[in-house]
C-alpha cells in the first residue's frame, strides 16, 4: 500500500499527525541489500534532506516526490544505504594509483638505500587494488531501483504511522486545553462582575471620580464619559469570539489532516481576545479569569507547534 493511501483504507477519517517520528525499512534483491531510514522533526514547512548511496542519484527525484505526497510539514531527513553482496564482483588494478606509487619509489631510490619493494607490498597499498561490482543488466538495474523505491514506501508508511500515533496523544491534550478555554469563557460570561448592577455601580464610581477630578461636568459630558466607560467595560464581543474560536478549533480537530497552521492561527486569535478581555475588565475576579485563559491558550499553542 502506498503511504498516501494509508488513511483511505476502511473509510477511516483523517487524524491529526505530529511532525515528529521515525521510520525504517529493509529489503534485498539478488546481489544487493538496502535499508531506508527516515526521521522527522518540527518544521514551519516541508524541508527534505536526502542522503543516498553513490550510484543511485537518479532515484532522488522520485524519492522526493513520494515523501512530498505523504507529508505536508516537517523537517525530514532520509538515508538510503545500498550494499552489494559481492557475488560477481571483480578486483582491478588502479593504474593511476600504481603509477604514482612507482614514481614515488623511483624518487626515493635515488635518495634512500633499501631493498626494492615486493609485489604483494605494492598491491597492499591503499587504492592500488579496487573491488568493483560487475555491471548489472538494464533489467537487473530496474528491478533493484524498484525494490529500493518499495523500501522507501515502507519507511514512509512507518514514519506516517509513528506521526499519527504521536498526533493521537497530542489530540487528547488539545481537547483538554480547548475544553478548559471553553469553561473559562463560560465562567467569565456568567460572572457576577458582568451583571448590569455591578457594571452600573462601577460606572457610577468612575464617573464620580472623573467629575470630581475635573471640577464638575455638564450632564452631556457626564453622559459621554459614561458611554465611553460602558463601552470599554463590555466584553460581550470578546466572549462571542472566544466561543466562535472554540467551535472552529473543535471542528478542525474533528476534521483532522494537516490543519496545524490553521489551528496555530486560531490560537493567536484566542490570545488576542484574552488580552482584550483582561484590558477591558475592571473587576479583579474577571481579570483573574482572563489570566487563566491566557495560560491555557499558551499551553494550547505550545502543543500546536508539533501538529502537521
Amino acid at each position: 500500500m502506498r503511504p498516501d493511501m494509508a488513511d483511505a483504507s476502511n473509510g477511516s477519517r483523517a487524524k491529526l499527525a505530529s511532525m515528529t517520528g521515525y521510520g525504517r525499512a529493509n529489503g534485498s534483491v539478488h546481489g544487493a541489500s538496502f535499508a531506508v531510514e527516515i526521521k522527522s522533526v518540527n518544521g514551519r514547512g516541508l524541508d527534505l534532506r536526502l542522503r543516498i548511496a553513490p550510484g543511485f542519484d537518479s532515484l532522488e527525484g522520485e524519492i522526493r516526490k513520494r515523501v512530498s505526497a505523504a507529508f505536508s510539514r516537517g523537517s525530514i531527513a532520509i538515508s538510503v544505504v545500498v550494499e552489494r553482496d559481492g557475488e560477481g564482483g571483480r578486483v582491478v588494478v588502479n593504474h593511476q594509483a600504481l603509477e604514482a606509487v612507482v614514481d614515488a619509489l623511483g624518487w626515493l631510490k635515488s635518495r634512500v638505500d633499501g631493498a626494492p619493494p615486493r609485489l604483494d607490498g605494492l598491491l597492499g597499498l591503499k587504492g592500488v587494488l579496487e573491488q568493483r561490482d560487475s555491471p548489472l543488466s538494464p533489467d537487473e538495474e530496474d528491478r533493484l531501483h524498484q525494490a529500493i523505491l518499495g523500501c522507501v514506501d515502507r519507511a514512509i508508511l512507518a514514519l506516517r504511522l509513528a506521526r499519527q500515533d504521536e498526533g493521537a496523544r497530542i489530540t487528547d491534550v488539545l481537547s483538554l486545553r480547548i475544553a478548559e478555554i471553553a469553561q473559562l469563557t463560560h465562567a467569565a460570561e456568567i460572572h457576577p462582575g458582568r451583571s448590569r448592577e455591578a457594571i452600573r455601580l462601577r460606572l457610577s464610581l468612575q464617573v464620580a471620580e472623573i467629575s470630581e477630578a475635573l471640577g464638575g461636568l455638564s450632564e452631556e459630558r457626564l453622559a459621554q464619559e459614561a458611554l465611553v466607560l460602558a463601552t470599554k467595560a463590555d466584553i460581550r464581543e470578546e466572549l462571542d469570539r472566544l466561543n466562535a474560536h472554540t467551535i472552529a478549533a473543535r471542528q478542525l480537530i474533528e476534521a483532522g489532516g494537516p490543519v496545524g497552521r490553521k489551528l496555530d492561527f486560531l490560537s493567536q486569535e484566542f490570545n488576542r481576545e484574552a488580552n482584550t478581555l483582561c484590558s477591558k475588565s475592571n473587576d479583579v475576579a474577571l481579570t483573574a479569569i482572563g489570566l487563566d485563559l491566557k495560560a491555557a491558550i499558551d499551553q494550547l499553542r505550545e502543543q500546536l507547534q508539533n501538529i502537521e
